[in-house]
């Protein structure tokens, strides 16, 4: 009992305990706050598209931005040199009609001077040999130089709108010379001789006809036929070779046409003039690419 009593005796009266600490208002706020702000941080935010309208755009380089005048200049240039090719193009035909229109002029006897009156009118003498047809084709009607087709979907033997042709062996009468004369045009159903006696003229005649030189083959064109008698393109020379004759070719013109014959006048003597589409397509490239660059670079837009 004595050393319990001794034990309470030393203990102090007053005991000091550890402080506890103090959290004030300001302190719990904080505290609310960085917990929101954590709870949020988990949550995935929606995505927002950028306002590019917004941002901070670099400054264009202004080598660059010269150099994309070329497509405006360019474009203008071909325009202009469009005009001087319709010009062009256009006087090409109108000497090309006053040739084919131009009175007839004899036969010249040489080759070479021949070649150079392509598209002019010369005046023949002589008479057929339809034991040498050839046929020319597939080829429209032409009346005064254009296609007479028209109207229907398709170009078919069916309904004469397409045919051949007719290339004849022509002796003249003051030489014996064999030459080349396209006689004109007939159906399909008219290609053979037997179909149209009327027109197998016999005798001597004097026709005018256009000398006509060998266009080239078309890039993606059949081969001529020349065991049947049937070209797609004229080649002068090897027609001419077929049946022993000069490479001499002629168109014959529309008055020697003979009642159930060939229909004659088949020369197609213009050219392809669409220039003035050109023309249209370069000013307006140019326009619109001088536009777009006057918007980016000056207006800033």
């Amino acid at each position: 009992m004595l050393c319990v009593r001794k034990l309470v005796s030393a203990i102090p009266s007053r005991v000091i305990l550890p402080a506890r600490p103090t959290i004030c208002r300001g302190d719990k706020r904080l505290k609310s706050q960085t917990a929101n702000n954590f709870a949020a941080s988990k949550r995935t935010a929606p995505f927002q598209r950028p306002d590019l309208r917004n941002l901070n755009k670099k400054e264009d380089s202004g080598v660059g931005a010269y150099f994309l005048l070329v497509i405006p200049v360019s474009a203008f240039c071909l325009g202009c040199w469009q005009i001087e090719r319709k010009k062009w193009k256009e006087d090409l035909i109108e000497k090309l009609s006053m040739k084919t229109n131009a009175t007839a002029v004899p036969l010249p006897t040489e080759l070479n001077e021949v070649k150079e009156l392509e598209f002019r009118r010369v005046h023949v003498k002589g008479r057929f040999d339809h034991s040498g047809e050839q046929y020319l084709g597939p080829r429209s009607c032409l009346s005064e130089g254009e296609s007479t087709y028209g109207g229907k979907l398709m170009s078919t033997a069916a309904n004469n709108s397409s045919g051949y042709l007719v290339v004849t062996p022509f002796i003249l009468s003051n030489t014996g010379e064999r030459i080349l004369v396209n006689r004109g045009w007939v159906p399909f159903p008219k290609k053979k001789p037997s179909t149209r006696p009327d027109g197998q003229i016999s005798g001597e005649v004097e026709l005018e006809g256009i000398v006509r030189l060998t266009e080239p083959r078309p890039q993606f064109g059949p081969a001529n036929k020349t065991d049947v008698g049937i070209w797609f393109h004229r080649d002068v020379e090897g027609m001419a070779e077929l049946v022993d004759c000069s490479p001499i070719f002629l168109d014959a013109c529309a008055e020697s046409t003979v009642p159930g014959g060939p229909i004659g006048g088949q020369t197609r003597a213009s050219l392809r003039n669409e220039h003035l589409s050109y023309i249209l397509t370069w000013f307006s490239l140019s326009g619109a690419t001088a536009y777009m660059w006057y918007m980016k670079y000056v207006r800033k837009v």
